[in-house]
């Protein structure tokens, strides 16, 4: 126990002041307890702190030197002699009087019951001190609790949007896919089909042929060869020789541009769910 108003050894020495008063004492402790709530913070988002999402397939995560300038470090440290030169030796003081020591009481200190310590007027400040801190350390444990739970939500929402976008850029690629395969089934069957049309072409007019050249004989094999120009309908050779390949380069092209539309069509939403993700990345840091 510690009261100022009590002296403790000689009353006629100097009176020794103490530096750190009742208000700086409660202070330090404000600071104190201050210190230790940001420490404990600190520890909790440590240890509850959001994780980075796992890298796409295909990427990886790599640490990256983010500082302006590289320190380097030295286990060699840098030292400096110097010197100093002490004065003269001075002479020595001479020896002070000889004053005998005080014997006996000369002042007496005279204390009443209560004047020391009353306990309900002491006890008042600490026990409200004690009240408010253990009611402010509550309310910044129910509001750090509260901070953890709005950062999981969000990192949950984030992994949900993440996995629906996965899941739409994956339908986008399988659409492709069909409509890739469809285009050369469809080119496959057209050349199987003029394929066709062109070997019945062909039997047809090997058919009435013969069936001429059995029917007229030699006067009407030649007439018959004169007039149709050795075997063979000039608008049927002129359709062969040059409208189909001219129909199928056609064709051809029309479907190189299709895909080259849809190519950098895919393009394009590739690039903007790109940016949607770096920038949902950015808001959340």
């Amino acid at each position: 126990m510690y009261d100022r108003r009590v002296v403790r050894g000689n009353t006629y020495a100097q009176r020794i002041i103490p530096t750190v008063t009742q208000s700086d004492r409660v202070e330090l402790q404000r600071q104190h307890e201050a210190s230790r709530r940001n420490i404990g913070r600190k520890r909790a988002r440590e240890q509850l702190g959001s994780t980075t999402p796992e890298p796409l397939l295909g990427r990886q995560h790599v640490d990256v030197q983010t500082e302006r300038y590289l320190e380097e470090l030295s286990d060699v440290i840098e030292v400096k002699d110097t010197v100093c030169q002490t004065d003269e030796f001075l002479d020595r003081p001479p020896s002070p009087l000889f004053i005998p020591a005080k014997c006996g009481e000369d002042v007496g200190t005279q204390i009443e019951d209560g004047d020391l310590f009353d306990f309900d007027r002491e006890v008042r400040p600490v026990v409200e001190v004690l009240v408010g801190k253990t009611v402010e350390q509550s309310l910044v444990e129910v509001m750090e609790e509260e901070e953890l739970a709005c950062m999981k939500a969000q990192q949950r929402a984030f992994q949900e949007l993440r996995n629906i976008e996965l899941m739409e850029v994956q339908r986008l690629q399988e659409a492709e896919r069909r409509r890739k395969e469809e285009k050369e089934r469809r080119i496959a069957q057209q050349r199987e089909a003029l394929r066709r049309e062109r070997e019945t072409a062909e039997k047809v007019a090997a058919r009435a042929l013969g069936q001429k050249f059995v029917a007229n004989a030699m006067l009407t094999v030649f007439t018959s060869l004169r007039n149709q120009g050795f075997f063979y309908d000039p608008v049927e050779n002129d359709v062969r020789t040059n409208f189909l390949p001219w129909l199928m380069s056609e064709v051809d092209d029309r479907l190189l541009k299709k895909e080259a539309a849809r190519r950098v069509l895919d393009g394009l939403i590739y690039e903007v769910a790109t940016k949607r993700e770096e920038a949902f990345r950015e808001r959340q840091t």
